[in-house]
């Protein structure tokens, strides 16, 4: 298929303020950094919310709701909201915003990880915030839960919803997660599947990498599945790239990686997409709109 589909994760609940000047916090500078996105070329963006005070992540329905409706207010773009929410946070926490937004599409966590990034805290010398340290910290000692029965849970409630979920798989064995549930008969095609790679405690950003979990899922699933990717940090543009060749969609953004370039802080979501947009232009993809991807993603 020519056409690529380019997902925006806007801010997510891994990177701190400390991080970057440039990580939006207020609802506010999330819709604007949305907007820009589409604008700039992305079909999909990918949302969080947070405490507009302190910028910590937050599972706020009130907020997602507020960013949700000001993006809708303003472009076409597809909405996917996150049920990842922060390592720490609880089921009821992650899933609060799915009934409040109904969107389009929901982050669909495929199994249990340790999902580490703790090391940030030994980067960060003066935190802005109090709660920064102790938050990356704490992912050293608690997992990414994603249990059978939460995945369960988490399939009917945005199906209840009308929202479709978009599978997050840092490791091959989620696969055989999402295979168990098609077979199962709560899902039906086609199966959306983010794989994400780069993350400490996931594997690791490599083309042989995404080249087992791409045949894999086709072992398992067949033809009866989208793909994309994201890649953790300086892997960013390595691996999606290697996944435009590959014929798959890709997802770059503010929540996965803070650098337009070695050492050069983006200074927002839309200068990444503007990036990986003339890379798939220069291979010859072509970019998809929001209702290309609606078709791509809904109507097979």
């Amino acid at each position: 298929m020519n056409k690529v589909i380019i997902t925006a994760a806007i801010t997510g609940a891994v990177h701190i303020p400390s991080m970057s000047e440039y990580l939006p916090i207020t609802p506010e500078q999330i819709i604007n950094e949305a907007v820009a996105a589409n604008k700039a070329g992305a079909a999909v963006v990918h949302l969080h919310a947070r405490d507009p005070k302190t910028g910590q992540p937050t599972g706020s329905p009130e907020l997602m709701k507020e960013i949700v409706d000001g993006i809708r207010s303003k472009c076409d773009v597809v909405i996917g909201v996150t049920t990842g929410g922060a390592i720490g946070m609880t089921s009821e926490e992650r899933l609060a915003a799915i009934p409040a937004v109904k969107a389009e599409l929901a982050s669909c966590n495929a199994g249990s990880v340790n999902f580490c990034f703790s090391p940030i805290a030994d980067k960060i010398k003066n935190p802005k915030f109090d709660w920064e340290i102790p938050f990356v910290k704490n992912t050293y000692t608690v997992p990414f839960a994603n249990t059978f029965q939460g995945i369960e849970d988490y399939i009917r409630i945005m199906g209840e919803h009308g929202t479709k979920p978009e599978f997050e798989v840092y490791e091959v064995g989620m696969l055989s997660n999402i295979a168990y549930f098609v077979k199962k008969g709560l899902l039906k095609g086609p199966v959306y599947i983010q794989f994400v790679l780069g993350v400490m405690g996931g594997l690791p950003a490599t083309v042989d990498n995404l080249l087992f979990l791409y045949n894999t899922a086709k072992k398992l699933l067949g033809d009866n599945f989208v793909w994309s990717c994201a890649g953790a940090g300086k892997d960013e543009f390595d691996i999606t790239t290697a996944a435009i060749i590959l014929g798959g969609n890709t997802r770059v953004g503010l929540e996965d990686n803070l650098y337009i370039s070695r050492g050069v802080l983006a200074k927002s979501n839309a200068e990444l997409v503007s990036k990986i947009k003339d890379i798939a232009t220069t291979l010859d993809r072509k970019i998809a709109t929001p209702d290309e991807a609606r078709e791509i993603l809904f109507s097979k």
